[in-house]
């Protein structure tokens, strides 16, 4: 996956502000930052040992601490109501002067992929979100200021966070922001009229652990070795990556003395002579984890595949499209490169000259470079294709592969899989150094990663939320998730599913205090994981921020949630709470999503109908119903809504044990 060339310079150390001997900000407090209201405010920095430093707000002066042994003081401000734009000045031997400051309420926005997705991605690896070219142009919000931390792995906790510096959101800065952030405050703007401060913190592909500290895992013995070996290495993760990257740049410049697809006759593994007829084999698209002894392989896989062109095919240009690979490959046809990429985000099509095709057998060979995280061809299975002006002949399927790269002959990267995955490092790297700037409250959007581990993450998940307000020594921090939304091809009949049990696992976190949830069940797309309707992601955040946050108890956050059931003969009927003004269906159609079933646990398709508030399911082929499930699939169809619009919750009502249980 992303390479971690993103880690911080050793000028982020816990030991770098030692070097300074004049006051100096963190990243994370600058011109345009939005303070917390409301509340006491922290405002800290480093300065030289002894150093007096003093600040001066709002026409009054405020003495910081002196610094520690580190070099670190801190001040705290009184709470203040909303307001500005202000100046805020400190002064120690020199004097720093922040501008465009502004009281309002800060939000941090955490998680994977589809938090991290800004609003629209010009380097080209996130769809834009719907109708992004007009939310650009009408992003003016000067009183929205968000500040993107830089994505940061650690051994242990770090003392500082770079970032993007704080932005007013603008046309000319919003394209860059978090989605999900974005019109989640903006909806929060629009109803309180009051600034808003976004902290961006996120890291597409990234499981829970990553997000919590060492004490916060101390309950999960399946962590704990990752995390002692962590807390017993003496160097930093920074510069093992460093000297890491060093080797591995030194290795891919002789790389022909090591990749055994480079034969001595000058041929490689691509040549249509050579006999790969033993090779195993594996499914395109897919990552090469998944196959036996490539579990934690990352390095140089080559795969081959044999294909009978018809007639009508060759002696015509073609196209050969093979979709996303991670991260970087060379393409061969019948031993002649046409193309080569490097960038895991990226979609491969390369022309292949009219001539170098013939008719009957043909071989397709690409040499594929992985340096962390899942390897392999990973598009979807219709991007992996041969293409003409009229034919297409579609490539996905069994492939051969071979490893040319033996694992003794590349250098051990300091955390294998890549450091991003392991337990505690994004907590240390990019949630430890925003302490102790004051918030509001959370917003989270995790969980795809987690959802082969959905079990699991009914306890882990509560004690991130746990973790994160008890080293703020907030245990009423408002915190608010993104419930995952429909993925994956939709299944013909009731079947199992992990992405269920994750959304399972999310809504039971609701018995956390100050909490809330939207749900993303209605608004997500079959083919990609990042649906492109964020607006209503944010919009259903902002609700649920409304009741957790703000105290308003007459606004309807939620769609409906299930409470209970009842036998009514052969049906089954069901109660819901958060109706608002009545159950509804959405588009006026039959109701879908219901199934039932016995006390054999195999269940089946139900039909259903509202009856006043509630839900009545039947099937026949159940006449002793003891269990409904209501959207269980990865890509369910459910249509059952509030009258507000709100979607009806995923639910089941059995409790029969998760497919996932037991996963570590």
């Amino acid at each position: 996956m992303r390479q971690l060339n993103l880690f911080l310079t050793a000028g982020l150390l816990l030991a770098a502000p030692l070097a300074y001997a004049t006051v100096r900000l963190p990243a994370l407090v600058g011109s345009h930052m939005v303070l917390q209201r409301g509340r006491p405010v922290p405002v800290w920095g480093w300065a030289a040992p002894g150093e007096k430093v003093s600040i001066a707000f709002r026409g009054k002066a405020y003495a910081a601490g002196l610094p520690d042994a580190s070099g670190r003081w801190q001040a705290t401000l009184p709470a203040m109501p909303a307001g500005g734009p202000y100046a805020l000045t400190i002064k120690g031997q020199n004097t720093i002067e922040l501008t465009d400051v502004l009281m309002g309420d800060v939000w941090l926005a955490s998680g994977q992929s589809n938090m991290q997705m800004p609003v629209q991605d010009r380097s080209g690896g996130y769809q834009p979100v719907q109708n992004a070219d007009q939310e650009i142009a009408a992003a003016n919000w000067p009183n929205i200021h968000f500040f993107t931390a830089q994505q940061t792995v650690a051994y242990r906790p770090q003392a500082e966070v770079a970032g993007s510096g704080w932005l007013v959101c603008s046309p000319a800065t919003v394209a860059q922001l978090s989605a999900v952030a974005y019109f989640f405050g903006r909806d929060l703007y629009k109803k309180y009229q009051v600034p808003v401060g976004l902290l961006v913190s996120s890291w597409g592909g990234t499981p829970a652990e990553a997000w919590v500290s060492a004490e916060g895992l101390a309950a999960f013995p399946e962590f704990g070795p990752r995390v002692a070996d962590f807390a017993s290495r003496t160097t930093s993760l920074t510069d093992d990556q460093q000297a890491y990257e060093t080797r591995q740049r030194e290795l891919m410049r002789n790389i022909r003395q090591y990749d055994k697809g480079y034969l001595p006759s000058g041929q490689t593994w691509a040549a249509p002579a050579f006999d790969a007829h033993a090779w195993p084999t594996m499914p395109v698209p897919g990552i090469w984890e998944s196959a036996p002894g490539l579990a934690t392989y990352d390095g140089v896989v080559w795969f081959r595949k044999e294909i009978d062109l018809p007639a009508s095919m060759a002696g015509q240009p073609l196209t050969l499209a093979l979709g996303k690979i991670d991260d970087a490959d060379s393409t061969y046809v019948n031993g002649v490169r046409v193309g080569a990429t490097n960038g895991y985000q990226l979609a491969r099509s390369y022309p292949v000259p009219a001539g170098l095709l013939r008719p009957g057998r043909n071989v397709i060979a690409v040499r594929v470079v992985d340096t962390g995280g899942g390897g392999g061809i990973t598009g979807e299975p219709g991007e992996v294709a041969l293409r003409g002006a009229s034919q297409t002949l579609p490539l996905a399927g069994a492939w051969q592969y071979q490893v040319g790269l033996a694992p003794q002959d590349q250098p051990a990267p300091p955390v294998p899989g890549g450091a991003e995955h392991a337990p505690t490092t994004l907590y240390n790297g990019m949630i430890a150094p925003l302490q102790p700037y004051a918030l509001k409250g959370v917003i989270w959007y995790q969980g795809e990663s987690n959802a082969d581990r959905a079990a699991q993450y009914r306890t882990l998940f509560p004690a991130l939320i746990a973790d994160w307000r008890r080293h703020r020594q907030q245990p009423d921090l408002p915190f608010l998730w993104v419930q995952l939304a429909s993925y994956m091809a939709a299944l013909p009949q009731p079947a199992e599913s992990a992405w269920a049990e994750l959304r399972e696992a999310q809504a039971l976190a609701l018995q956390v205090p100050h909490t809330g949830l939207a749900t993303a069940i209605d608004i997500g797309e079959a083919n990609d994981i990042h649906p492109h309707n964020k607006q209503e992601v944010g919009r259903r955040l902002a609700l649920a921020a409304e009741h957790a946050a703000y105290g308003d108890n007459n606004v309807l956050y939620s769609g409906p949630q299930y409470a209970s059931m009842a036998p009514a003969g052969a049906a089954v009927r069901l109660k819901f709470s958060h109706v608002g003004a009545g159950l509804a269906v959405k588009n006026g159609a039959a109701l879908q999503g219901f199934a039932v079933a016995g006390a054999d646990h195999k269940f089946h398709w139900a039909t259903a109908r509202v009856v006043g508030n509630e839900v009545e399911v039947q099937s026949p082929a159940v006449p002793q119903p003891v269990a409904v499930r209501y959207d269980w699939a990865d890509n369910p169809n459910g249509n059952l809504t509030n009258k507000e619009s709100l979607p009806a919750l995923p639910f089941r009502t059995d409790t029969w044990p998760l497919t996932t249980a037991g996963r570590n």
